[in-house]
């Protein structure tokens, strides 16, 4: 079974990921990217390699990036270690000082016990299938053994936050003067970084889930577990909440009414904003296939092309780079808005997000509205043959289904990555509707590719 999965090595700290795998894969790492172009013109000046290590306040974090940081050390990489930030912020630093690569230790929104090792080029750039490979098979190479002054060396970013939170202030069209913003922080990395900035920007900040123990980040709080934000938002008269997973690299809304305002409609907002603005890099957001068709709608209407990629923020990133593009993302809240980030960034999108209010005087319910959401329903058919999704009577199934939606819904077949089991997603007018197909679909799957 490869070692990474689609966002880096994640499992359970001190179970699967304990700190021998964590020193050798730093140790691989240093081999792959430590022997590039930049690093070698490094040492042609007397200069060793460069890496930026981050994490979040899981307390596992902090043995986990001590064995990164020895391993990257002990193969002759200097290494700048930044202590706790979100991941988009250890992406941005990575660019910013052009450092060699970084090492992100962080499982985002998984519970406390996981964690996880994300890997970032030189740009600050998520590393390619192809250049994972090579990291792991490195792991059975031999390793680099520098001795006396060749040996890396270990020191703290003193003003890791401090660039970061400039560069977001930096990016921003406006200030957020007269708007009272609710942040939940899921006891994660955002925890100082983004109530700092949004109130260097103006905004008046009530800040819950912002007191990291090490063991309770994500625990009912933060972008999975809106309903306490909702609540909190309602409570307190608020304009608008935000709120981000564990690394931050997810922004999820709530409206004054304390209703949920998903990726897809945030993208919504900001594509119409940035293609105002000319901003819109060739009028085209792009987006995976899990997006809602409502956005597709929206996205029409305003003139608004949509590229659909595999569901994956790495994905979306590809195209994104491909096609030039400036704006993209998932539903679940990872949006790219490459003018600023080379990654999904919670705060940027909040930031940007509650700029909009500010710019346009619009509540966050007004601007939603340019979207209409359509019912979506999700059914996971486990224990079945994910390869058999092409099955003649699934597809006729499909096509049948298709056809009575018409224009109206859509449905979309989905084998796992990772389990046998098959994800069936419709979408129609009526969550009635939807319902009906996908138990209708699901059936099919579970009786035809049954293992």
């Amino acid at each position: 079974m490869p070692l990474f999965g689609t966002d880096g090595v994640r499992g359970l700290a001190n179970g699967s990921l304990t700190a021998d795998l964590a020193l050798t894969l730093a140790q691989a790492t240093a081999v792959v990217l430590g022997q590039g172009r930049s690093a070698e013109a490094r040492r042609a000046e007397g200069r060793r390699p460069t890496a930026v290590v981050a994490r979040d306040p899981r307390v596992s974090g902090e043995f986990l990036s001590a064995a990164v940081e020895a391993g990257l050390a002990s193969s002759g990489v200097d290494v700048l270690d930044a202590g706790v930030l979100p991941t988009p912020a250890a992406a941005y630093l990575i660019a910013d000082i052009d450092a060699d690569f970084g090492v992100m230790v962080s499982a985002s929104h998984n519970p406390a016990p996981d964690n996880g090792i994300k890997i970032f080029a030189r740009g600050g750039v998520k590393l390619p299938d192809i250049v994972e490979a090579r990291i792991e098979a490195a792991l059975a190479l031999p390793k680099l053994q520098p001795t006396g002054a060749d040996v890396g060396r270990i020191r703290r970013f003193a003003d890791a936050e401090d660039r970061y939170v400039v560069h977001l202030l930096g990016s921003l069209p406006n200030r957020l003067d007269g708007l009272h913003v609710v942040l939940d922080c899921a006891h994660g990395a955002a925890s100082g970084v983004s109530p700092e900035t949004f109130k260097d920007a103006g905004a008046r900040v009530t800040v819950i889930g912002a007191d990291p123990d090490g063991i309770n980040i994500n625990d009912g709080v933060g972008s999975t577990h809106l309903d306490v934000l909702s609540k909190k938002v309602v409570e307190l008269g608020a304009d608008v909440g935000i709120a981000h997973d564990g690394d931050a690299d997810r922004c999820l809304a709530v409206d004054a009414a304390g209703r949920v305002v998903d990726g897809d409609q945030i993208m919504a907002i900001l594509a119409v904003a940035m293609k105002e603005r000319g901003a819109l890099a060739h009028d085209t957001l792009v987006a995976t296939v899990m997006s809602n068709l409502g956005l597709h709608r929206a996205m029409s209407a305003h003139g608004i092309h949509v590229e659909t990629t595999a569901v994956g923020d790495r994905y979306v990133l590809e195209r994104m780079t491909e096609g030039g593009f400036s704006l993209g993302g998932e539903q679940s809240g990872h949006v790219i808005m490459s003018e600023f980030a080379t990654t999904g960034d919670g705060v940027l999108t909040g930031l940007h997000l509650a700029a909009e209010m500010t710019r346009t005087g619009k509540t966050l319910a007004e601007l939603a509205s340019i979207m209409t959401v359509f019912p979506q329903v999700l059914v996971n058919v486990r224990g079945v043959d994910r390869s058999g999704v092409g099955d003649e009577v699934v597809q006729d199934a499909v096509a049948r289904a298709s056809a009575d939606l018409g224009l109206s819904g859509r449905v979309l077949l989905r084998p796992s990555g990772t389990e046998e089991m098959v994800r069936v997603m419709v979408e129609a007018a009526s969550e009635d509707e939807a319902h009906r197909h996908a138990d209708a679909l699901a059936a099919v799957v579970r009786e035809r590719l049954a293992l």
